[in-house]
């Protein structure tokens, strides 16, 4: 692809990398890209106390996946409650399929210090939620610490709070990939901050 451009890239300019593995069933197709990408669910009580088994799946059909296996165990309980998740918004996904610029023009009318990028970047990682993350803030400097690309102390906190992150790689690239805009030092940086901190998450920020 470089030579498409006019400065050519090398192996200089590349900040990270990654690699995505998708386990296939075993359907008996001749090769992996003929193999099916659905997921097949099996109980197997051989050893007496049933064990749910699941084969393939992706991302993209998590929630299907999650109500299938629910149907698959539900007879080892008394009860359970019919499907309900087709019909519910994610974590600050309860907003209009087009309602995405309304939701930055609201952000901005009550968070008037943040930056286009700053208020960007919010609304796409938590939509709603981000005037949660952002709560009572009426300046920049009531966000506490900057820890460099917008991301601020009060966001952490509610990562910590409410996304599990426990260390610098769970808030830079598990839960977002702003380690591609944060340096090696700055994020070694926030990693002493969580060690020191995110046991016992400050009470000013807690959510």
């Amino acid at each position: 692809a470089s030579k498409y451009l006019k400065t050519p890239i090398t192996t200089d300019d590349i900040v990270w990398t990654y690699s995505g593995v998708r386990p296939l069933y075993n359907d008996g197709a001749s090769s992996a890209t003929a193999a099916t990408r659905d997921y097949i669910l099996k109980v197997d009580q051989s050893a007496g106390a049933p064990v749910l088994n699941v084969f393939g799946g992706k991302i993209t059909t998590y929630r299907r996946l999650a109500e299938t296996a629910l149907e698959k165990i539900e007879p080892f309980f008394a009860k359970r409650n019919k499907p309900w998740t087709a019909g519910v918004p994610l974590p600050g996904g309860d907003f209009p399929v087009d309602g995405v610029q309304a939701l930055k023009d609201q952000l901005r009318k009550a968070y008037p210090f943040l930056t286009a990028r700053w208020e960007d970047r919010l609304v796409k990682a938590y939509g709603n939620d981000a005037f949660e993350v952002l709560g009572d803030a009426e300046t920049a400097a009531d966000l506490g610490r900057d820890f460099g690309a917008t991301l601020t102390e009060r966001e952490v906190h509610w990562l910590v709070n409410k996304e599990f992150a426990c260390t610098a790689n769970d808030i830079v690239w598990r839960r977002s990939k702003l380690g591609l805009r944060l340096s090696a030092q700055e994020i070694a940086e926030l990693d002493a901050w969580l060690a020191e901190n995110a046991a016992a998450p400050s009470q000013k920020y807690a959510v």
